[in-house]
């Protein structure tokens, strides 16, 4: 099916064969291993998430400048997690292909998705702590900071079904841009393949539940200093209410509109019907 499309990249029906690969792969690491790469993925993502505050930080940009540039600085995070390798729960939601196909188990996906979540949010509050001591938010005259406490503030006030569809949104674009750095043969080629799709929910205002976990943890810390005293409190409840529906959001978007969408296209049915 390569020739079909003619570029030097892997077809749509190679992507679909590593990610299965990819899949029973990951969803077979050792526990340690696993977790470790988890926590990377968090602190990458949070990472991302840093760069992000500093561009909207800046109230002299107009709104659609800060969205597109703190999205694609944003993108960070993910061509982190690609390239340099990492573990991150909502990439990870495609492991619902090889699941599909027979290829692991529901145990071995759901042990994958708790360790790799747990992990994750070790990594991005662990960073959180880190920018927390270096002062880091103080820059721009403290804008940084008050930006933080006002971002996880207005996440936490989001309805349920917001943050729901929202997440299952940003989990779509996500997913794909994971699906399409697959496609890449360098590292140049992946970083293309993650720009747009990860810009492009960033900017839009979707939930990602990984990046979530930097900024509450964080607000949190700064407001515990006085920062953003006039932003009402981000609480460990408001965290959760806001995780729960992001999560699951995350988990429609990415496992049930890119994984099982793709499962259906080029999985076993597909290939049975080709031969």
């Amino acid at each position: 099916m390569s020739e079909l499309y003619g570029f030097d990249a892997f077809s749509p029906t190679e992507i679909a064969a590593k990610v299965n690969s990819i899949g029973v792969a990951k969803a077979r690491l050792p526990v340690l291993r696993m977790f470790m790469l988890a926590v990377l993925a968090g602190a990458f993502i949070a990472l991302g998430a840093l760069y992000f505050t500093v561009v909207r930080s800046d109230a002299s940009l107009g709104f659609a400048v800060r969205q597109v540039l703190g999205g694609v600085v944003f993108s960070l995070g993910l061509l982190l997690v690609i390239v340099a390798g990492a573990e991150l729960f909502t990439g990870n939601n495609l492991l619902v292909m090889a699941w599909a196909d027979g290829l692991i188990s529901t145990r071995e996906v759901l042990r994958n998705w708790a360790i790799v979540s747990v992990g994750n949010l070790v990594g991005a509050a662990g960073l959180a702590l880190l920018v927390y001591l270096s002062r880091h938010p103080e820059m721009n005259s403290g804008a940084i900071g008050e930006q933080v406490v006002t971002i996880a503030a207005t996440k936490q006030q989001m309805p349920f079904w917001t943050a729901f569809f929202r997440g299952a949104m940003c989990n779509v674009l996500v997913c794909m841009a994971v699906w399409m750095a697959l496609a890449g043969r360098s590292v140049i080629d992946k970083a293309v393949a993650i720009v747009f799709p990860i810009s492009a929910f960033v900017a839009a205002g979707f939930e990602h539940s990984i990046a979530n976990m930097y900024f509450f943890p964080l607000a949190m810390l700064l407001q515990a200093d006085g920062v953003g005293a006039s932003v009402p409190p981000v609480t460990v409840a408001g965290f959760a209410g806001n995780l729960l529906p992001v999560i699951l959001g995350n988990i429609a978007g990415g496992s049930v509109l890119v994984g099982l969408v793709y499962h259906l296209i080029y999985g076993k049915p597909a290939g049975r019907e080709q031969r």
